[in-house]
């Protein structure tokens, strides 16, 4: 398996070269990636012409257009346009073209708003979703249950991992269109160097959520491509695989480890008129950790980890 051709799409971002990263560690030698400029995944032309080109074996289908809050609730049109667009022609193409085996990675926000915690597969499609990310968790669950339609029609072996709040290198820190935990280190740090006596933080600080270092979901979706097939996720009456760390921490908690690792010694003011987004977010992760998954980095050594990939890459102009 380690000489067959895997395309990872979107290897330049956060999760992708993790992925990346994982594959080469563990000697696989022919991994196939585009650049945006190489390969438009929006047309659905050019990614038929490339899977016919290419004889692709595996694919792991990490591209799509992210953000925070405001982004999501912002570009609403962009993030459905975009993430529907991609995921249809990938999965088309690697069914058309006989993929072996397609991992999709999803998101948490697929779940309703108002779930049981903890959030079990199951719950999917059981209540309305969170407002601020409607469109984006829309794609996402068109994206998995066309895996489970794609595996169900025509025996493809496709299938997802919905992760938690996933963070690390190369994540994106820009404050308007970034997840919670790399917008703090962005801000926290700039506060630092700028001297400033406190900062605004969106929210009531009270939301809990649960996150998992990018280098340990990279590990499971490697676990995914090598030991599991779609069969045995469906016929356990689920359409996809939960993944996260388990622990849970609190917005509030969040920013008091990041202000600690940074060494900034300001005040932090929360802002409740801000959206708090969905209160609490914690996965049942039961499922994959009984087919071999553990997390390696806990939330504050994989937030050290970020941080100094974060000082030590990014010219961030505060």
């Amino acid at each position: 398996m380690k000489q067959s051709k895997v395309f990872i799409a979107g290897h330049r971002g956060m999760v992708g070269s993790a992925i990346f990263n994982e594959l080469k560690s563990k000697g696989y030698t022919d991994i196939i990636t585009r650049t945006r400029s190489e390969l438009d995944l929006l047309n659905q032309e050019s990614v038929n012409a490339f899977f016919e080109s290419n004889n692709i074996d595996y694919v792991v289908l990490c591209a799509a257009k992210v953000g925070g809050i405001l982004a999501n609730n912002t570009y609403r049109g962009d993030f459905i346009y975009e993430n529907l667009q991609i995921a249809s022609n990938i999965i088309k193409s690697s069914h058309d073209f006989n993929v072996k085996k397609l991992i999709n990675l999803g998101s948490s926000c697929i779940y309703p708003r108002d779930a049981r915690i903890p959030i079990k597969e199951e719950y999917l499609l059981t209540g309305p979703l969170e407002h601020t990310n409607e469109p984006y968790a829309i794609a996402k669950i068109a994206a998995l249950k066309m895996c489970e339609s794609f595996h169900k029609q025509h025996g493809d072996n496709f299938f997802s991992i919905m992760p938690c709040n996933l963070y690390g290198p190369r994540d994106n820190f820009d404050l308007k269109s970034s997840h919670v935990l790399p917008a703090l280190i962005n801000k926290i740090h700039c506060a630092k160097l700028k001297g400033s006596l406190s900062i605004d933080v969106w929210g009531s600080g009270k939301p809990l959520r649960e996150f998992l270092y990018v280098d340990d979901l990279a590990k499971a979706a490697v676990l995914c491509l090598e030991s599991i097939d779609a069969s045995s996720i469906y016929e356990s009456g689920v359409s996809h695989l939960n993944c996260g760390s388990n622990d849970e921490v609190s917005i509030m908690q969040l920013v008091n480890i990041i202000k600690n690792i940074v060494e900034y010694h300001g005040d932090i003011v929360f802002d409740p008129s801000k959206p708090d987004g969905t209160f609490r977010k914690k996965m049942d992760n039961t499922r994959i950790q009984k087919l071999g998954f553990h997390q390696d980095n806990d939330l504050k050594q994989g937030i050290e980890k970020t941080y100094d990939w974060y000082i030590k890459n990014l010219n961030i102009d505060c």
